[in-house]
């Protein structure tokens, strides 16, 4: 797949969400995560998972996939930080959590191609924090022994806040 066609197909996927009267428009109203709801997301996604006894690093990213918080536990390994960056990149890029992302590809349902954009990691663990029906944020975790355990601790630091980003 050119670069050119997978740029169209990340186009459509986000053009797909916006509404009808907000495409024409000249300027945009967006929220976003708090610098300290983040810091929560983190901090909570990292207590998920030393309680089931894996060393992490957690990343939060804001919609535009820029990181808000980096939390590195200190026995997790100097991959960790990055590949957490990347999971929360792709899944706020991707508009899905890589776990689903991952599973999709490797039935064919996606193309592999996808895995070759730069900074995109479809491994389990990146998963889109969302408030009011938009995707605000993203968490990425890496470090406990397989990714559905890493979605499973980023799901429970997203738990923590989902009441205030309902609000």
């Amino acid at each position: 797949m050119n670069r050119t066609l997978i740029g169209a197909c990340l186009l459509a996927a986000a053009t797909a969400h916006t509404p009808a009267h907000a495409q024409g428009e000249s300027m945009v109203t967006y929220r976003m995560l708090s610098p300290e709801t983040a810091l929560e997301v983190a901090q909570a996604t990292q207590q998920s998972c030393r309680d089931a006894g894996y060393q992490v690093a957690v990343a939060v990213v804001d919609r535009m996939g820029i990181a808000q918080v980096t939390l590195r536990d200190r026995f997790a390994g100097p991959h960790t930080p990055d590949t957490a960056w990347r999971k929360a990149w792709t899944a706020v890029s991707f508009r899905s959590d890589t776990q689903s992302l991952s599973d999709r590809i490797g039935a064919g349902q996606m193309p592999s191609s996808l895995q070759d954009i730069t900074n995109a990691l479809m491994l389990g663990g990146g998963v889109p924090i969302e408030a009011g029906g938009s995707i605000v944020g993203a968490v990425g975790v890496s470090g406990a022994p397989a990714g559905d355990l890493d979605d499973k601790c980023a799901r429970a630091g997203i738990a923590t806040v989902q009441d205030k980003l309902n609000m």
